[in-house]
């Protein structure tokens, strides 16, 4: 049985510097294997490690989105974690997974009861006294094998009495097909003879083995048989039953009762070792099962957050790979929205058939929001989630990569220059065409002629690679420049500021001024009677005039 919720064709998975001990641990399904991997990374202080999506992570604050889809939930977390960061990029395979968590949306109370079932199914092997030691005998490892099927077997019944009960309220190609898989793969007549297979493995009136001589009269090829029923007129007439050979072992007989016991383990073993795989495969069944349910269960909890903060969630629209598709009504940061107390701001972008979007404005203005929440929504669409937006369409890309400036480093064995080089030469070695690349206030670290030259290089070099770009700056310099070009590629937006002063934390489409409004930032922070100083600081920040020390 295959549960197929999250793939068309194949199980979950993931990419393969996320496929650590832990995932491991979670397709393996046992309620323990999770904390003992967590523990085992930990002491080989590798635990919570994302390698080359750290700065992803960071970046776009995904840490709060996974916690909000984990509610308190570790396995939700860590299904969560590398969903996201494996993204699809096939549009087809996306929507294939919309469609799933579309119908997860509409019969919430029932993916939870699935999602509950298989948890509980999970547990049988603890309920049937846990994983038989190393060289356990045959007959402890069919008896434990037949008490984790019989609770297996219960399960799998509520199963489909789900998929009777439950299966018309599903639209979907995933949970149809699942539904129709549980309704042919466990027919009622099939789970009754599991179940009276079950009580004939249980041997009430002993075991019943054939065997040949072998070297020395040895015996072997031993194998278990049914008992043949008997007819009414045996038991009707004992004395007409086929002749038979036995012996009796006298009580003290120990040497006597171990052969036998031997005979008898040599016999069901194979028997044994059935059954125990059997076991198994219905708990790789349930475990893929509970991992599935897992991603949409964050989602549920992600949705519902959201829907009681009032913010708009919708099913964006992936698009082929390889154009310059992007378009968004009322998009706006996630991570942020789950932080504050109130609605956030949302904007609207028409970036199609733009390769270079660069966004200036005013201070505090809303740039570095717009910039998470559009490659929160990408990532998002691309696992097949819904995205924090009226409406919203991309065309898929290979990957999403970020480039933030950072605080600085007092451990930092060279300047904050050097150190932004260095991961921007990183991102170099990863990135390919079709990605996409956030950037926000890259190489600001350095005076503006400095800064914009070498941004404007990189920025050039992403481009020629068929790289799309977003680049937050206040570097004049960089901007102007690029405005100067006339590239019909390129989109500019500039934060809205009104004439007092306040802002709306809108983007609209603008060419770049030499201003970033920090004497507002200074009455902002210092009050409103520092008006000369606002006004100096304004006549020191005249374009072209203010200088930063390097501190390569």
């Amino acid at each position: 049985m295959k549960v197929f919720l999250l793939h068309r064709d194949r199980d979950f998975d993931v990419k393969p510097e996320l496929r650590d001990p832990i995932f491991e641990a979670m397709v393996n399904g046992s309620p323990f294997a999770l904390a003992s991997a967590r523990r085992n990374l930990e002491r080989e202080g590798k635990a919570g490690s994302l390698g080359s999506d750290e700065d992803l992570a960071r970046d776009l604050e995904l840490e709060t989105v996974w916690s909000a889809m984990a509610a308190g939930d570790e396995f939700l977390y860590e299904t969560a974690k590398r969903a996201l960061l494996s993204s699809l990029h096939d549009p087809e395979a996306i929507r294939y997974r919309q469609h799933a968590l579309a119908d997860c949306l509409g019969n919430a109370t029932v993916v939870r009861e699935i999602y509950e079932l298989a948890l509980d199914a999970l547990e049988s092997q603890r309920k049937a006294g846990g994983t038989p030691w190393a060289g356990a005998r045959p007959d402890m490892i069919l008896h434990r094998s037949v008490q984790v099927l019989r609770l297996q077997v219960d399960a799998l019944r509520r199963l489909r009495r789900i998929a009777d009960e439950q299966a018309a309220g599903f639209r979907s190609d995933a949970f149809r097909r699942f539904f129709a898989m549980l309704r042919e793969e466990l027919a009622d007549g099939y789970l009754a003879e599991v179940g009276q297979q079950l009580n004939e493995l249980e041997f009430r009136r002993g075991v019943l083995l054939s065997a040949e001589f072998g070297s020395g009269l040895a015996g072997r090829g031993y194998v278990v048989r049914k008992p043949r029923k008997r007819r009414w007129s045996e038991r009707l007439s004992p004395g007409r039953r086929s002749p038979s050979y036995s012996f009796t072992i006298p009580p003290r007989d120990e040497n006597g009762f171990r052969a036998l016991e031997e005979i008898r383990g040599r016999g069901i073993n194979v028997v044994a070792n059935a059954v125990a795989q059997s076991a198994d495969h219905v708990q790789s069944f349930f475990a893929m099962l509970r991992l599935e349910l897992a991603f949409y269960l964050g989602c549920l909890n992600l949705h519902e957050l959201l829907a009681e903060k009032g913010e708009p969630t919708c099913f964006p629209t992936p698009l082929p790979a390889g154009g310059l598709a992007l378009g968004a009504k009322g998009i706006y940061d996630v991570s942020l929205a789950l932080h504050l107390g109130h609605r956030v701001v949302g904007n609207d972008l028409d970036a199609d058939g733009k390769a270079l979007v660069m966004i200036t404005g005013a201070n505090q203005g809303g740039k570095s929001t717009l910039l998470r929440g559009l490659g929160l929504a990408q990532l998002m669409m691309q696992a097949g989630m819904f995205v924090g937006a009226r409406s919203f369409r991309a065309a898929v890309c290979n990957g999403v990569f970020t480039h933030y400036k950072r605080e600085e480093d007092v451990t930092m064995t060279g300047g904050k220059l050097d150190e932004e080089l260095r991961r921007m030469s990183e991102i170099a070695d990863r990135i390919t065409p079709r990605s996409l690349l956030l950037c926000n206030e890259s190489f600001a670290s350095t005076n503006e002629r400095e800064g914009s030259e070498i941004a404007r290089q990189v920025v050039r070099a992403m481009l020629e690679k068929q790289i799309r770009v977003f680049f937050v700056t206040h570097m004049y310099e960089l901007a102007h420049g690029f405005h100067a070009q006339g590239l019909e590629s390129a989109l500019f937006l500039r934060a809205e500021r009104r004439p007092d002063g306040r802002r709306t934390f809108k983007l609209l489409e603008g060419e770049p001024l030499p201003t970033s409004y920090g004497p507002d930032s200074f009455r902002r922070i210092f009050g409103a009677g520092a008006d000369a100083g606002a006004a100096s600081v304004g006549r020191r920040s005249r374009p072209g005039r203010l200088r930063h020390r390097s501190s390569g």
